[in-house]
């Protein structure tokens, strides 16, 4: 009888937390938990590919929104010349209209299961997907978007007659990784979004936007465009208790903070913090940094091969984020005819490479007490911005005379601590740590113990015995095995 009666109140208990309704508002929104796969995964792959794919083109300047290929529409349309207006009329002509650049994105080499593939092995666990930018283009077939722009503006109406996002959903998940959308909730130029907001949102956001949803069922929706208009005016709210409550992905789904103008960092409960470019946020919110290989998130044809990040600096990049308790979605910008360019793709794999000996640290990781350990010197101050904060770990790295740099990041699993190194050293110092009794340390990729002793208030690790080949050339990881 005693375990009939336990068993029925775990069931009723059950029942009562299975039908949770969430009201239309952000105090009900904010008592949903962020569904935990989230902050497990650690690392993202953002995908950039539409009809701005085919002109492919923005200058090159670091830290500013105008390295955007993605918004080359927007940046042709002002009367006042600039560089894209130049770039366009002697490449184009000045009569020739952005919509006629859709003819020529046809995909025809996109092959969703190399793509796939090639996310696979990078080490990212989910993929976020442009299904539709600020051009309002779609990537699958949006019976919206042909109606109010008046002729077809969607991939399988379209020059590429293909559900290019199914086609890229099935692959994705094939291979085992979650897959997610990118939705813009404003469209710069669509006949009905310049004649009346309010009818674009309930007749044409709102249904396109639950189309997509039931379609294809996604685990996480990165919402933008959302700065011309209040939450109350994108109805918000209420479409998000219809995601929480009633959508296919009710219980799955994860979205930012993109919801309205006035919601960016904000409602930590319901949604994640974004940072973009920027130097990222805390453990105190759930929180995501997206960035380009390169300056751009869609594919800019004006880059060279100084303006992408090295392997190096991308890892870097994924263990900082994840020492301070973010997520790293890392954007690629595929070309008009639909594939993936081999520097990006030779990133991924570097990435994956690292991972695969030293994922143990990143993946269901928590952030530890401190994040960084720094050296002894002038600290150089961090920005604590969230948007183009011309941030760069990069830099913090590197020994300077008389300056501060960082040694090591930090992450945690259970009773075990990660000390992620930038450089190799022959001994390393791990300040203010007491190692107890039982405390082994090892390199992950490597079958070797290395020796640590206290001394003083500091525990050393003698990393001078290592040989070539035992251990990952990029970013070395000692694991303190219970140590915590």
């Amino acid at each position: 009888m005693k375990k009939l009666l336990l068993l029925l109140i775990a069931v009723f208990s059950f029942s009562i937390g299975s039908a949770q309704k969430y009201e239309a508002n952000w105090v009900s929104l904010n008592k949903r938990k962020m569904p935990e796969w989230f902050h497990r995964d650690k690392f993202g792959i953002f995908i950039h590919w539409g009809v701005y794919s085919v002109p492919s083109y923005a200058p090159v300047i670091e830290n500013s929104g105008l390295s955007y290929a993605e918004w080359y529409w927007n940046r042709i349309e002002p009367k006042t010349p600039n560089e894209f207006t130049a770039f366009h009329n002697k490449n184009y002509g000045a009569n020739f209209l952005y919509p006629q650049f859709e003819p020529m994105f046809k995909a025809e080499l996109f092959n969703p299961q190399q793509w796939a593939q090639v996310f696979k092995n990078s080490g990212a666990r989910y993929i976020v997907l442009t299904s539709k930018h600020h051009e309002g283009y779609c990537l699958w077939n949006s019976p919206e978007a042909d109606r109010d722009w008046g002729h077809p503006w969607n991939a399988v109406t379209g020059t590429p007659k293909r559900d290019l996002l199914g086609d890229l959903t099935n692959a994705v998940r094939h291979e085992g990784l979650k897959m997610g959308y990118y939705y813009s909730l404003y469209e710069w130029y669509n006949p009905l979004w310049l004649k009346d907001k309010n009818r674009f949102v309930t007749e044409h956001m709102i249904p396109q936007f639950k189309d997509l949803v039931t379609k294809y069922k996604p685990s996480i929706i990165f919402s933008d465009g959302e700065w011309e208009l209040t939450d109350t005016a994108w109805h918000s709210p209420e479409l998000l208790a219809w995601l929480f409550n009633e959508s296919p992905v009710a219980k799955e789904i994860v979205v930012d903070d993109r919801w309205g103008s006035n919601t960016r960092g904000k409602n930590t409960g319901a949604t994640y913090t974004t940072s973009e470019y920027g130097a990222g946020m805390d453990t105190n919110v759930i929180w995501e940094e997206s960035q380009g290989i390169g300056h751009s998130y869609g594919y800019n044809r004006n880059e060279k091969l100084e303006d992408y990040k090295t392997s190096h600096d991308l890892i870097l990049m994924l263990a900082d984020i994840v020492s301070r308790g973010g997520n790293l979605l890392l954007d690629i910008g595929p070309t008009a005819d639909g594939r993936i360019p081999v520097i990006m793709q030779q990133r991924l794999t570097e990435i994956g490479n690292w991972l695969k000996i030293n994922g143990e640290a990143i993946y269901e990781t928590n952030a530890y007490k401190q994040s960084y350990q720094w050296s002894g010197g002038i600290k150089r101050q961090k920005s604590d911005k969230s948007f183009m904060a011309g941030y760069s770990i990069a830099q913090l790295v590197k020994p300077q005379k008389d300056t501060a740099y960082v040694e090591a990041f930090f992450t945690k699993k259970d009773k075990d601590l990660f000390c992620i190194l930038p450089a190799y050293r022959p001994e390393f110092k791990l300040r203010a740590f007491y190692a107890k009794a039982g405390t082994t340390a090892t390199i992950l990729g490597s079958g070797k113990t290395l020796k640590l002793k206290n001394a003083g208030n500091d525990c050393i690790i003698d990393l001078s015995g290592l040989k070539p080949g035992d251990a990952s050339s990029e970013l070395l990881v000692v694991k303190l095995k219970g140590a915590l």
